[in-house]
């Protein structure tokens, strides 16, 4: 409470009351706030310009921050190097892979595409590293898209793969028997001269001459679908379905190595030379089928030909002469 203050009146001889003036009021006032204003803006300045000292808990969590943020980098280093060695494989996926089984390569567009829809990173809203975190998950859920992409082409791939080893093993690729010297070739693909007959007419195979009793290989992987005696002219023959259009035909064996519906590899003996049927001495006579059509065989030889004994056993193939049958 302020003390009272009196002053003595000569006039009436008392003690009076000193009454403040209202306008004195108002500038103790005015002084009063401006007084606590200037003291506020010191301690301000004051308190930036002091280092703040953390407490233990927050030391704690500044470092936690820090290494956070280390972490990050360092993941996105690793991703930026995953993503170069999924683009390489994409590359070699593409131009190797995928373009020697003839298969569609897989665009840039597919393999990069992003998410679609609804924000799939709004739950990482409102925190102090948001786009960090934000940019970081999708950057992982775009490789593991990329991942997932490459690892269902290479299935493809190996399926094609697969398939396409099929499709070499069947293929007819070598001679039917044995013919290092390249001299066993009687007749080829073409006009010949029939033995019989001496007239000329289509020979739709290549004729072998060859000792009775020569062993004769499959040309390519099949199942054997004939070995019989029940068509003119061809004697005791084998025929064999490979697959993927094509069939191979042996005719006029001395006897059979295989059955009627055994699987074969190629090089597998499957008879052995003979001269029954329509044949004018030992000698195998050998036709290659693709689609139902018979086509020149000399064409399928180069699973056991270097080019040049290729070269000459198709300039011996074109020589105009007599066939054996």
């Amino acid at each position: 409470m302020s003390k009272v203050k009196y002053y003595y009146d000569s006039e009436t001889l008392s003690y009076r009351k000193i009454e403040p003036k209202k306008g004195r009021k108002l500038g103790i006032a005015l002084l009063s706030l401006i007084g606590l204003f200037l003291a506020s803006f010191v301690l301000l300045i004051t308190y930036y310009s002091i280092p703040k000292i953390e407490t233990p808990k927050e030391k704690k969590y500044r470092r936690e921050l820090e290494n956070m943020k280390l972490q990050y980098k360092m993941l996105n280093n690793k991703m930026d190097r995953q993503e170069k060695v999924l683009n390489e494989i994409a590359d070699r996926d593409n131009t190797i892979y995928r373009l020697y089984f003839e298969a569609e390569p897989i665009t840039e567009e597919q393999r990069k595409a992003g998410f679609g829809g609804v924000n799939r990173y709004n739950k990482f809203d409102g925190f102090e590293n948001s786009e960090l975190i934000k940019e970081t998950n999708q950057r992982v859920d775009q490789i593991a898209k990329q991942i997932a992409i490459q690892s269902k082409s290479l299935d493809e791939v190996a399926v094609l793969a697969k398939e396409k080893e099929k499709l070499l093993a069947a293929i007819p690729a070598i001679q039917p028997i044995q013919n290092k010297d390249l001299k066993r070739m009687a007749s080829g693909y073409g006009m010949r001269s029939d033995p019989f007959t001496k007239v000329r007419k289509m020979h739709r195979g290549m004729d072998f001459s060859s000792p009775r009793g020569t062993p004769i290989f499959a040309t390519g992987d099949g199942v054997v679908t004939r070995a019989d005696s029940r068509s003119s002219g061809y004697g005791n023959h084998i025929r064999i379905e490979h697959g993927y259009g094509y069939k191979t035909l042996y005719a006029h064996l001395y006897k059979y190595n295989v059955k009627k519906g055994q699987k074969v590899k190629r090089g597998d003996v499957i008879g052995f030379v003979g001269s029954t049927g329509r044949s004018q001495a030992p000698h195998l006579h050998y036709e290659v089928f693709k689609d139902g059509k018979r086509i020149n065989p000399i064409n399928f030889y180069y699973g056991n030909l270097s080019a040049q004994e290729f070269a000459t056993l198709l300039q011996k193939s074109r020589e105009v002469n007599q066939s054996l049958d």
